[in-house]
C-alpha cells in the first residue's frame, strides 16, 4: 500500500529548553515511500521524516496512514498564539512530571488539555505560553529558576523543560503557569555529581499498566514512598481497545467516547490513549511525586512487535507508519529529554545515567532493534533458531555501547533497567520445556554475550530490573542457567504490573512449576504493585509491593517479601 499524500502541516519536534526561543525554517519536500514491493529499510528512510509529519486516519480494514510532504518548523504551521488568559477551563488535567535527573539538571513536562478525552484536547491550534518556575520548597517562596516555553499544537500542546545550572543531589519542586491556571505542585531531584560517595539510595521499578484491567491503584502507595526515582520498564498504555465503563473499572459515572473503543493506529488513536491514561489520578501522583526514567515495551506501539516486522501480517510501510506514530505519541507524552526525540520511526531510547559512584543505570531498549521472534512470539521448545549466535535482542550498536559502558564504570552497582525477563524460565521441571521466544530466553547467544562482558569489564554487582510479565520474580543470574551450581554472577529483579492481568494471586496456576524447573527463581507472586530496591555500600535489598486488587479501587499495600544481595558477593536471602 502507498500512503496518500494530503497537505496538512506539521512540523519536526522541538523541546523547550528553559525561555529559548525556535527560529522558524522550513525543510525541503520529500516524496511518498515506495510501493510494498521495495525494501523495509527503504520504508524505514522514507518514514524518518514521519516525526514531522501529520498523520490522519483513513477509515477501512488496512487501517491506511495518510502524511504530508511540507515539513515547516515548529510556530510555522500554526502561526496563530492562543492569549492563555482566555482559557476558561483547567489545561492542567494530565497533571505534571519529571525526568532523566543529572547532575545539576532536571527535565520538567507537562501537556495543555483542557479536554484530554477529545482529539485536539479541548485547546485550539494556537501557540500557547507557558511559565514554569522552579523552587528549593514548595511553597514557592525560594526560586532556584524560572522562565517561560511554548506549548505548541503541533505537538499537541506538549512541554519538555530542561534547567540547567542547578545543584547536584538537591531536591527542588516545580510548577507551571498558563494564564490563569496554575499546575499541581510537582517535586523532582538531581543527580549527584559523577564521582561523589553517596551511601544510599532508593529506586522503585514499575511496568504494565492496563487501564482497561483495573485502577491504578499501586501509584497512590507509591506516591507516598521514599524514593530517589523510578524507573518505568515499559507497557505505559496499552493499544486494545477500551470500551465505555473502561474495562474492569466499570464506570458508573461516566462513559469514554466510543473513539477509545478501538485498537489504536493514528497519531491522533495514541495521543488520545495517552489522555485518558493519564488522567488517572493515582498516575499523575506518582509522577508529581518522583522523578521518572521512562523506557518502553511492545504496548505502547503493538503487541510483541520486532523492529519493523509487526505482530500481524502487514505491509511493512503500514507497520513504520504506525511505529512513527507511537513514537511520536511517546515522546509527547513523557518526561524525555532532547536526545530522545524520534525521527520518524527511530528513537534512540537507550541511555546511561549515574548517581555518584554507587550507581551506574544502563537504561536498555530490547524491542526497538531485535531479531524477529524465532518459532513465533509464544513458548516453544528452543533450538536452532532461537540459539543461533547472530541473533540479537538488543542490535549490536547498542550491545557495543552497553559493555563499553562498563568497562569504564566506577559505580559499586551496575543496574540495568530493561523490559523483558533475562533469566532462563522453563515452563515445566522436565526435559521437555518450553522458554519464551518473547524473552531472553529466545536470544541465549545475545544474553551470554551480556553475561560475558560484565565478567570482562569486572561488573562485581549487577542487578537487572524488568518488567513485562506481571508477576513479580527474584532470580540469581547463573554463569550457566543449565547448571543449578553454576556460579551466580548477578541479581535480577522483575516488577510485577501496576493493573495488568486484573487481580492476579500470590501463587498463580503454574507456580509449583515454575519454581521446581527454575532453582535460580527465589520469589513469584502474581499479585499487582511494584518493587523497591535501596541500594547501599554494603548490600542492595528488594520489596515486593504487592495490592489485594485493582478491579475496586482503595486496596491498601503490604509487602510481600523482601531479599537482599550483598556487595561483593551476589546471591539472594531473605531480608
Amino acid at each position: 500500500m502507498t500512503p496518500a499524500q494530503v497537505s496538512a502541516q506539521v512540523p519536526a519536534q522541538v523541546s523547550a529548553q528553559a525561555s529559548a526561543q525556535v527560529s522558524p525554517q522550513v525543510s525541503p519536500q520529500v516524496s511518498a515511500p515506495a510501493p510494498a514491493h521495495r525494501h523495509p529499510d527503504e520504508f524505514r528512510a522514507a518514514a524518518r521524516h514521519l516525526g514531522r509529519r501529520r498523520f490522519l486516519t483513513v477509515t477501512g480494514a488496512a487501517a491506511a496512514l495518510a502524511f504530508a510532504v511540507n515539513l515547516p518548523a515548529a510556530g510555522t504551521a500554526a502561526a496563530a498564539e492562543l492569549d492563555a488568559r482566555k482559557i476558561t477551563e483547567d489545561p492542567f488535567t494530565l497533571g505534571v512530571a519529571s525526568g532523566d535527573p543529572l547532575p545539576g539538571s532536571v527535565l520538567l513536562w507537562t501537556r495543555l488539555a483542557t479536554r484530554p478525552y477529545e482529539p485536539g484536547s479541548g485547546l485550539p491550534r494556537a501557540r500557547v505560553q507557558v511559565a514554569w518556575e522552579l523552587a528549593h520548597d514548595d511553597r514557592f517562596t525560594r526560586i532556584a529558576r524560572r522562565g517561560r516555553a511554548t506549548a505548541h499544537p503541533e505537538f499537541d500542546h506538549s512541554v519538555h523543560v530542561e534547567v540547567a545550572g542547578l545543584d547536584a543531589d538537591r531536591v527542588y519542586y516545580y510548577r507551571f503557569r498558563a494564564g490563569t491556571w496554575t499546575s499541581p505542585t510537582g517535586r523532582t531531584r538531581t543527580a549527584p555529581r559523577a564521582g561523589a560517595r553517596i551511601s544510599e539510595l532508593k529506586l522503585a521499578a514499575v511496568s504494565c499498566q492496563a487501564y482497561h484491567d483495573g485502577y491504578f491503584t499501586a501509584y497512590k502507595h507509591l506516591a507516598d514512598e521514599d524514593l530517589d526515582i523510578v524507573f518505568h520498564l515499559g507497557d505505559y498504555l496499552y493499544e486494545y481497545a477500551v470500551n465505555a465503563v473502561g474495562g474492569a473499572r466499570n464506570h458508573t459515572d461516566r462513559r469514554l467516547p466510543a473513539h477509545f473503543n478501538r485498537e489504536t493506529i493514528t497519531l491522533e488513536d495514541y495521543r488520545l490513549r495517552y489522555g485518558l491514561y493519564r488522567s488517572d489520578e493515582d498516575l499523575r501522583a506518582a509522577h508529581a511525586a518522583h522523578p521518572f526514567v521512562v523506557t518502553w515495551d511492545d504496548h505502547e506501539t503493538e503487541n510483541n512487535y520486532a523492529d519493523e516486522t509487526p505482530e500481524n501480517d502487514v505491509p511493512p510501510e503500514e507497520f513504520l507508519l504506525r511505529r512513527a506514530a507511537a513514537y511520536r505519541a511517546y515522546w509527547e507524552n513523557q518526561p524525555l529529554r532532547r536526545p530522545q526525540q524520534p525521527e520518524g520511526p527511530d528513537m534512540r531510547l537507550y541511555r546511561r545515567l549515574t548517581f555518584g559512584r554507587l550507581a551506574q543505570f544502563d537504561v536498555l531498549d530490547t524491542r526497538q532493534y531485535r531479531s524477529n521472534q524465532a518459532y513465533g512470539d509464544g513458548w516453544q521448545v528452543p533450538g536452532p533458531e532461537s540459539e543461533d549466535p547472530a541473533r540479537t535482542i538488543t542490535g549490536a550498536t547498542q550491545e557495543r555501547w552497553l559493555l563499553d559502558g562498563w568497562q569504564a564504570s566506577n559505580a559499586l552497582w551496575n543496574v540495568v533497567p530493561q523490559q523483558v525477563t533475562f533469566a532462563q524460565r522453563r515452563d515445566v521441571p522436565s526435559a521437555a520445556y518450553k522458554l519464551s521466544m518473547d524473552a531472553w530466553d529466545g536470544y541465549p547467544a545475545s544474553r551470554e554475550r551480556i553475561l560475558d562482558g560484565a565478567e570482562a569489564a569486572g561488573v562485581d554487582n549487577l542487578v537487572v530490573l524488568t518488567g513485562d510479565v506481571h508477576v513479580g520474580y527474584a532470580f540469581d543470574l547463573k554463569k550457566d542457567f543449565d547448571d543449578p551450581a553454576s556460579r551466580t554472577v548477578g541479581t535480577e529483579f522483575v516488577a510485577t504490573s501496576i493493573s495488568s492481568g486484573k487481580d492476579g494471586a500470590d501463587k498463580p496456576a503454574n507456580w509449583d512449576n515454575l519454581t521446581q524447573a527454575n532453582p535460580h527463581m527465589k520469589f513469584y507472586n502474581g499479585r499487582r504493585g511494584y518493587v523497591t530496591v535501596t541500594l547501599t555500600t554494603g548490600q542492595a535489598r528488594a520489596d515486593f509491593r504487592t495490592v489485594a486488587a485493582v478491579t475496586t479501587p482503595g486496596a491498601p499495600v503490604t509487602t510481600a517479601a523482601s531479599f537482599v544481595t550483598e556487595a561483593g558477593n551476589p546471591g539472594l536471602t531473605p531480608a
